[in-house]
């Protein structure tokens, strides 16, 4: 029997979560929802990671680690966020490799304070896709004038984006 996100899968769609959390990269969630819902990619942004961090106790070893070490709150959502986007790259590779590139991507979103910041936009696309370092992450870049301006050098790069 064909589920009905196998039938938009075989009309064409492309099925992405909207959602990332370290709980469905641990509890096998996420690959329930590749394997069996036909999910190919997922994108995030800051609000779905707030949710994420406030709604249980999933992150707080990786906090007490941060704050020991002395990070700061940036540096602690930083590596959070990279990191759960790392693993769920790791994730989604076979779907990448699979339809060379189409699908199987994770987007990221660089902060959104940078908005309006071509230099400062293209500067934290730079550190992410180095920080996450894999072939099938997107760093997701607002549509200002500011950004398309940092899409563009972003892409002439050689880092994937998307807006």
């Amino acid at each position: 029997m064909t589920t009905p996100t196998q039938q938009l899968s075989d009309a064409g769609v492309s099925i992405w979560l909207d959602d990332l959390s370290r709980s469905r990269l641990e509890t096998g969630t996420l690959r329930k929802l590749i394997e069996e819902k036909n999910v190919v990619g997922v994108t995030t942004n800051p609000s779905i990671f707030h949710a994420a961090i406030t709604a249980g106790t999933d992150y707080d070893a990786t906090i007490a680690a941060q704050a020991a070490a002395g990070a700061s709150v940036e540096e602690t959502i930083f590596e959070i966020t990279t990191t759960d986007v790392a693993d769920a790259c790791d994730l989604f590779a076979p779907v990448a490799a699979a339809t060379n590139g189409v699908d199987g991507r994770v987007s990221i979103e660089v902060d959104p304070r940078l908005a309006w910041d071509t230099e400062g936009t293209i500067a934290e696309a730079k550190t992410l896709s180095k920080k996450v370092d894999k072939d099938n992450v997107l760093i997701k870049i607002p549509a200002t004038s500011e950004g398309l301006a940092a899409i563009t050098a972003t892409l002439g790069e050689g880092t994937t984006a998307n807006v």
